[in-house]
């Protein structure tokens, strides 16, 4: 049921709570798995052992959850910024007394072996803080100066974690760009944004020089369309098209470069002199931002990465050109494991490939691969079918809320969480790059079930007062 029910005094959203325990059962019975064998099955309560560890994790969830559900929900709003404040200064200080473990030092050392990543807490407090900016009576998304605000509220904690350097958890930040676009920040944004994505990508792969001669083409094709007598002009473009393929396939790369230029210019004057300056002067920007994109991307793949870098980015973009026994083992051995599930999956604690080991990182990236194979096809989907329902739900609390502040709270959380989930179930299957973050409420690790703990405790602490907000 969706409505809101009364149990301890607490007003709560059972379904969403629900889902929230569903996950973390499944991701607690998954970590078990991966530390079981058939000759020492473990306690699960031995703090030796990850099992152990998520235990007491799930434990000390529970207890953030109670805190986030006494605290009265007007705390969030009022501290938000000295919240966000103290989250910068523990990105600060990891990067000066935190330790190092991976070649990243995002981790503070704490008693008993345990360790503390604040860049899972600094998702919250940017959302918090993000939340309270955009909710103040006078700010506007649509002028500049909120715009950078914004923009700096969220690029502030990114580039801190990229200093550790963490790209997997500096990325998750673009999730806030889900908040500002449904508070009615321009579609412009995001088309730029994709557009330079996509020449960021293509630059990896392709000379940057082919881009360059896509982007003429296109460009010409625009122009085209918007002179006069448009069926002329597309024969006309066809006839290029066609002598344009013919010439490349004889390796005159340089000839037809010339020749489209030449001809992209010709048409670009006669719509100058037809008054459509503002669509040439787009095209213009369009062909040097994506030539300087594409140049960039080329030579800083090939001249500023260090090899073990390219090496993740050719696992995606290009795995041909990988090693099957060294960079590209982690997705060969993911996807086997995965795949050898079926669609009923082998069974619970029955998974061999998990047991020997196959793939790295079990508990934490890869945990889905554990799923695939012990669960199979049925048991994936299901997961995802949690996953996607909590977020269906979110949605649906942030629509019903009746305070700005506690609608733009819940859509960064719906955000975070569909960033983290997507890119670390597409990295099992190699969809994305290998950058190494966990999947919401499953995979083992005391920051990560904490941090999305404290996101989903105070969305239900918001929404159980909407009425009052």
């Amino acid at each position: 049921m969706s409505r809101r029910d009364n149990y301890g005094g607490i007003n709560v959203d059972w379904m969403t709570f629900m889902l929230y325990i569903a996950l973390i059962i499944v991701g607690w019975m998954m970590i078990y798995a991966v530390g079981y064998n058939d000759n020492n099955s473990g306690s699960v309560f031995d703090l030796s052992s990850n099992i152990g560890k998520q235990t007491l994790f799930i434990g000390a969830s529970f207890i953030v959850l109670f805190l986030a559900s006494i605290i009265d929900w007007k705390f969030w709003r009022t501290f938000a910024y000295p919240i966000f404040g103290f989250s910068i200064l523990l990105l600060i200080g990891v990067l000066i007394i935190g330790v190092k473990i991976k070649g990243a030092t995002s981790w503070y050392r704490l008693p008993g072996g345990f360790t503390l990543q604040p860049a899972e807490f600094a998702k919250f407090a940017t959302n918090i803080a993000l939340a309270a900016f955009l909710s103040t009576y006078n700010t506007n998304i649509k002028t500049f100066r909120h715009q950078l605000v914004a923009f700096g509220i969220f690029l502030l904690p990114m580039f801190l974690i990229l200093l550790q350097p963490d790209a997997g958890s500096a990325l998750v930040f673009f999730s806030f760009l889900i908040m500002l676009y449904r508070e009615g920040l321009s579609p412009n944004f995001y088309i730029v944004g994709f557009v330079a994505a996509l020449l960021l990508i293509l630059g990896l792969v392709f000379d940057p020089l082919s881009i360059l001669l896509g982007l003429i083409m296109v460009s010409t094709l625009i122009l085209m369309l918007n002179l006069k007598n448009k069926i002329y002009w597309m024969i006309s473009f066809a006839v290029l098209l066609a002598a344009s393929i013919f010439v490349l396939a004889q390796k005159y790369f340089y000839p037809i470069l010339i020749i489209n230029s030449s001809i992209f210019l010709i048409f670009a004057l006669l719509l100058w002199q037809q008054r459509k300056s503002g669509l040439v002067l787009r095209l213009f920007a369009l062909l040097v931002l994506g030539g300087l994109i594409s140049f960039s991307a080329n030579y800083s793949f090939n001249n500023l990465l260090k090899p073990h870098q390219q090496d993740r980015m050719n696992v995606w973009l290009q795995p041909s050109k990988c090693d099957p026994q060294g960079s590209l083992y982690n997705v060969i051995q993911s996807k086997m494991t995965i795949g050898s599930g079926g669609l009923e999956g082998k069974g619970y604690l029955q998974g061999t490939m998990t047991k020997l080991n196959y793939v790295p990182e079990q508990s934490t990236d890869f945990i889905f691969c554990v799923i695939g194979e012990e669960q199979g096809f049925i048991g994936s989907f299901a997961v995802i079918g949690l996953i996607a329902l909590l977020l269906y739900r979110i949605l649906i609390l942030a629509e019903r809320q009746r305070s700005d502040f506690s609608r733009h709270y819940a859509y960064g959380v719906a955000g975070i969480i569909f960033v983290h989930s997507f890119i670390n179930i597409g990295m099992t299957m190699g969809l994305v790059p290998i950058i190494g973050i966990p999947l919401p409420f499953i995979s083992y690790g005391g920051s990560s079930i904490l941090g999305f703990t404290l996101l989903i405790g105070v969305l239900l602490k918001l929404d159980s007062n909407r009425f009052t907000a």
